[in-house]
């Protein structure tokens, strides 16, 4: 079992990003293959970085949690709004607790925003983090354009063709996690002969 934890990057009051999350982590847990967790940081409530998770010797349980639920991804989902071209500051504060944790795996990254260009000058901003933390972005992109309108409070997509862009996002997904998730497997056994 492959375990792709779905991330909301959001915490801001009105968000509408945590209902992409909620959907997206349906369609995830609907899976055979996949086990998967709606990771919420806004209920995770990290506090601000002073310094990274591995160089801390008593970090905030929160902070522990967060290095866990990475630690053991094999992949990771990132939902996350745009603001200002860029990415939230608090997922940006999510990300930098941590660096070996995110090392070869792959990240999905799916944008949100009340617009029409659905986060798309985020998506190429979060993916350079990406490679600078050592992860892997998957060519496949999910932007979410009128979100308000798209998606209701609990995360339902008001137009049928979401399930359709959803299952082949997450196929791609699906199939570098498992790639890259069998090499790893290949190399640790190389290693032990």
């Amino acid at each position: 079992m492959l375990d792709i934890p779905v991330i909301c990057g959001s915490t801001r009051e009105g968000r509408k990003t945590i209902r992409v999350a909620k959907f997206i982590h349906r369609q995830l847990a609907d899976r055979n293959e996949v086990t998967t967790s709606l990771v919420d940081l806004e209920e995770l409530d990290l506090p601000m970085m002073k310094e990274r998770l591995r160089m801390t010797d008593d970090p905030p349980e929160a902070v522990q949690e967060w290095g866990r639920i990475i630690e053991r991804a094999d992949g990771i989902v990132i939902t996350t709004p745009e603001y200002n071209h860029g990415y939230p500051g608090v997922l940006k504060n999510a990300i930098d607790y941590l660096l070996p944790e995110y090392s070869r795996k792959p990240v999905g990254i799916v944008t949100v925003s009340a617009g029409m260009f659905g986060g798309v000058r985020c998506l190429e901003t979060l993916r350079q983090s990406v490679f600078g933390f050592g992860g892997f972005p998957i060519p496949a992109e999910l932007p979410v354009t009128k979100v308000g309108e798209s998606f209701s409070e609990e995360g339902h997509p008001n137009d049928e063709a979401w399930f359709g862009r959803t299952d082949r996002f997450l196929d791609t997904m699906i199939w570098f996690t498992d790639a890259i998730a069998a090499k790893k497997l290949q190399d640790f056994a190389d290693e032990e002969e």
